[in-house]
């Protein structure tokens, strides 16, 4: 493992996305078998190498020194969702194609949008995952303002 492998900038900001999962091995298989991402690190966290982020994981717990009033959860309600992660993808039919192929359970095929073709997926835990290619977004198309459906 080397330093560009781990969420260590030498100087500025990056960003990582924690997700409290109820089974490491099993949130660790998916993000990196079926997405393609590089496990870095396997537990206590799990960090998974995805593109130019990371997947960070563990399970919930109570509340830390650190963050005293708070308790770590994995989602108990999957149509109730307060953010998800945003892949962003150079080819969503073949993404869609390979990670269904693997094992993921996509809401929808890939919908065109006009501004974008998109599509929902769930990972193991049930967290929501956009998986979506610009493409009207290049030509100067983009979603109407009164298109409150995110």
């Amino acid at each position: 493992m080397g330093r560009d492998d781990i969420p260590a900038p030498g100087e500025g900001v990056l960003v990582t996305h924690f997700l409290t999962v109820r089974d490491v091995a099993r949130s660790r298989r998916f993000y990196s078998k079926v997405i393609g991402g590089q496990v870095v690190l396997a537990e206590n966290p799990c960090i998974v190498k995805l593109s130019n982020s990371w997947i960070i994981m563990n399970p919930g717990g109570g509340p830390t020194p650190d963050k005293p009033d708070v308790t770590l959860v994995p989602p108990s309600d999957p149509q109730t969702v307060s953010s998800f992660l945003n892949l962003r993808v150079a080819d969503i039919e073949t993404c869609y194609a390979q990670w269904s192929a693997k094992g993921a359970r996509f809401l929808t095929p890939p919908i065109d949008r006009s501004a974008e073709i998109r599509c929902y997926m769930r990972d193991p835990d049930g967290y929501l995952i956009e998986v979506g290619q610009a493409t009207g977004m290049l030509k100067g198309i983009f979603a109407r303002t009164d298109d409150t459906s995110g």
